[in-house]
């Protein structure tokens, strides 16, 4: 994928989930979500931590080749082992912790990926970086991780609160392209799903029948493994 297609994506869907942030009432911060045991203000704060390592990665020296794409990223390992899992649930809280109130989370939000944007931007197009996990990664399939962690947690955040779950045009082309491949958008359509529906389906948020996981994998879909 191309970078400025990962940054359009990325920058859309940040502007979309701090949008809808935004409209939130205070009461509406301290709701549960599905990820359990993250209330609203929490699995924003996880989303903001989840886009916060980008700084600190491209300040480290640059590993000399990519071995791990976007998709690898996501395998089943020691990253999701109940001590990282802790971890995470635990610097989420700390992050949201940092602000006196939900509503003033936003700014925050917006000040982590604006920087991390503006700073992405400045690099070459085969820039390498290592992530937290160890991975030397193409800045740019690291990004498309971001924009996973952008659409999926918006989703959850949207379903939260009673809002309907969104995904941007240019994320959503992003995502499906990541799951099924160059025709996945064709792919959707015959499935019969929008590419809300079928994101949805694809990260366990939707069940999906056994009629429609078969046709997902004859489709060519590639699983993740999520926190």
């Amino acid at each position: 994928m191309q970078r400025h297609q990962v940054m359009e994506a990325f920058n859309a869907e940040a502007e979309r989930l701090s949008a809808a942030m935004r409209t939130l009432g205070e009461d509406e911060w301290s709701r549960p979500t599905a990820c359990e045991p993250w209330t609203v203000r929490e699995l924003l704060g996880h989303v903001m931590v989840a886009i916060a390592w980008l700084p600190g990665m491209l300040d480290g020296d640059a590993p000399p080749q990519a071995t791990v794409s976007a998709v690898d990223y996501y395998r089943h390992d020691a990253r999701f082992s109940p001590e990282t899992n802790d971890r995470r649930v635990e610097l989420a809280r700390e992050r949201a912790a940092q602000v006196p109130s939900g509503n003033d989370i936003v700014p925050e939000f917006d000040d982590i990926w604006t920087t991390a944007a503006r700073l992405c931007e400045t690099e070459p197009d085969d820039r390498v970086v290592r992530t937290r996990h160890g991975d030397p990664m193409l800045l740019t399939d690291f990004l498309v991780t971001r924009v996973v962690e952008l659409a999926v947690h918006g989703m959850d955040l949207a379903l939260a609160v009673g809002r309907r779950p969104w995904l941007t045009e240019p994320a959503g082309d992003l995502l499906t392209r990541l799951l099924l491949g160059p025709r996945g958008l064709e792919e959707v359509r015959r499935l019969g799903w929008d590419q809300v529906t079928f994101l949805c389906k694809a990260t366990g948020r939707e069940p999906m029948t056994d009629a429609e996981t078969a046709e997902a994998e004859r489709a060519g879909i590639r699983w993740l493994s999520l926190g």
